[in-house]
C-alpha cells in the first residue's frame, strides 16, 4: 500500500470508517511478479481471500484464471466477467445441488472426495473435465486452523482412494485434467511446498492417465511483521520445476491482495483498566477476524501528523460485546487521541471476505484507488439492508 496519508484521511473523512482502501496497482504488480516467477504456468487467484468483483475484474484483465471454493464465489466470477473455461471449483462437502449446476458447466471440478464424484457422475449428462485432490500428508501454515495437507484434515484423498477414483472417472467417460493439493496457507518457506511437489509427481507418475497439469496450490506466504523476510517466489518456482514434469499450475490469493489493502478505523474512545490503556475504535473482529481467530499480527499506523506525540502501550480493541474483540494487544503506539484514523495494514486478504455481521453491525464499504481515482467497489452497509428478509 503507497497510498500518502494524506489520501488516506481524505477517504476517512469522505467514505467514513471502518473502510477498506485497495490500491489496484499494488494488486497488478503482485500478479505480474507471480507471472514473471512461473513464466508459462497457470495462476488460479484463490477467490477465497477477496471476492469483491471490482479486484476480480482486474485480475481478469491480467490474464489470471480463478479458484472458487463455494457458488457464491463462482457468481462472483462470474460477475467480474470470467468465463468458465478459465475457472475451477475447489469444493468439500459439496451439496448435490451445486454439483447439478456444475455439472452443466465447462470448468474445470476438483474432486475432494469418492461420494462427491459418484454423486457428480449420477448428475452428469455430458463428460466433464476434472481435477482431483491429494490429501499429501504434508501440511503448513501460519496456524494451526489454515493447515489443509496433513493425514488428519478434511481435506482431499489419500493416494489409493485417488488412485480408484481417477480410474473410475475415465471409465465413466470424463476427462481427468489435472491432479490438485494444497498444504496450508501462509507459508513463508520453500520447503513444505517441495515435498508436496515430490509427492504429487509420484502419483502422478503412477496413475498412468495423461494430464494437463499438475496443481500445487496456493499458501503462498506475506511478512505481517517488519523483522518477517518476503517468500522467494523466483526460487520456489524453479524448485517446483526442477520437481514438476506436467505443465504447472498454482492458485495464490493472499500473495497477490493482502498488501494492497489498509483497513481504516477511528479511535472512539480512549481509557484505562487495570493498569492498562485501551483505544477503542470502530472496527472489529466482524471487520477484521485474523487477530482474533489465528492471533495474528497487523502492522498498525497513526495516519497523519505525529509530531510532538509521546509512546504508550495500548490494547486496540473494538466495539463488539466480546473480551475477545481485539486488533492488537500490547501495541506500543504514538499516544493517541480521540478522532484520530489508524490504518490497519496487510488487510486484503481474509479481510472483508471474513467480516460478518456480528453484533448486528453493517460491514464496511471497499473503495480502490487506480491512476490517483478513487471508487466505490463495495458500499458501506445499512440497517435496512441488515433487516430487509420478508417473512410470511
Amino acid at each position: 500500500m503507497r497510498l500518502s496519508d494524506y489520501t488516506l484521511s481524505d477517504l476517512a473523512g469522505r467514505y467514513d470508517t471502518p473502510l477498506y482502501v485497495t490500491d489496484g496497482e499494488r494488486i497488478r504488480e503482485r500478479h505480474r511478479k507471480l507471472r514473471d516467477a512461473f513464466e508459462g504456468s497457470r495462476i488460479y487467484y484463490s477467490c477465497k481471500a477477496n471476492t469483491n468483483t471490482g479486484i476480480l475484474k482486474i485480475l481478469r484483465e491480467e490474464g489470471s484464471f480463478a479458484d472458487a471454493v463455494s457458488m457464491g464465489e463462482v457468481f462472483a466470477c462470474f460477475r467480474a466477467g470470467f468465463t468458465e473455461e478459465r475457472m475451477m471449483f475447489t469444493g468439500t462437502g459439496v451439496r448435490d445441488e451445486e454439483l447439478a449446476f456444475l455439472a452443466e458447466r465447462s470448468m474445470i471440478i476438483n474432486i475432494d472426495s469418492c461420494s462427491e464424484l459418484k454423486r457428480l457422475c449420477a448428475l452428469s449428462k455430458k463428460p466433464l473435465d476434472l481435477s482431483f485432490r491429494l490429501n499429501p500428508g504434508v501440511g503448513a501454515g501460519h496456524s494451526d486452523k489454515t493447515i489443509t495437507g496433513s493425514r488428519n484434515t478434511k481435506f482431499g484423498m489419500e493416494e489409493d482412494t485417488l488412485m480408484s477414483a481417477a480410474r473410475l472417472a475415465v471409465e465413466r467417460g470424463h476427462n481427468v485434467r489435472a491432479l490438485h493439493c494444497h498444504i496450508g496457507s501462509g507459508i513463508m518457506s520453500n520447503e513444505p511446498f517441495i515435498k508436496a511437489a515430490e509427492i504429487l509427481e509420484s502419483v502422478a507418475s503412477r496413475l498412468d492417465v495423461p494430464l494437463e497439469f499438475l496443481d500445487v496450490g496456493g499458501g503462498f506466504g506475506v511478512p505481517y511483521r517488519d523483522d518477517e523476510m518476503e517468500l522467494d517466489v523466483s526460487s520456489l518456482a524453479k524448485a517446483l520445476r526442477s520437481i514438476i514434469k506436467e505443465p504447472l499450475a498454482i492458485e495464490p490469493g493472499r500473495y497477490i491482495v493482502a498488501d494492497s489493502t489498509v483497513l481504516l478505523t477511528r479511535v472512539n474512545t480512549i481509557k484505562s483498566n487495570g493498569g492498562k490503556s485501551f483505544a477503542e475504535v470502530d472496527a472489529g473482529f466482524n471487520t477484521l477476524i485474523r487477530p482474533a481467530m489465528y492471533g495474528s499480527y497487523h502492522r498498525i499506523r497513526l495516519v497523519g501528523d505525529q509530531e510532538d506525540r509521546g509512546k504508550r502501550t495500548y490494547d486496540i480493541v473494538g466495539p463488539l460485546c466480546e473480551s475477545g474483540d481485539f486488533l492488537a494487544l500490547d501495541r506500543e503506539m504514538p499516544e493517541l487521541e480521540e478522532g484520530d484514523i489508524l490504518a490497519i495494514e496487510n488487510a486484503g486478504a481474509y479481510g472483508y471476505s471474513m467480516s460478518s455481521n456480528y453484533n448486528s453491525r453493517p460491514r464496511a464499504a471497499e473503495i480502490l484507488v487506480e491512476h490517483g481515482r478513487d471508487r466505490m467497489i463495495r458500499r458501506r452497509e445499512s440497517y435496512d439492508d441488515l433487516f430487509s428478509e420478508k417473512v410470511a
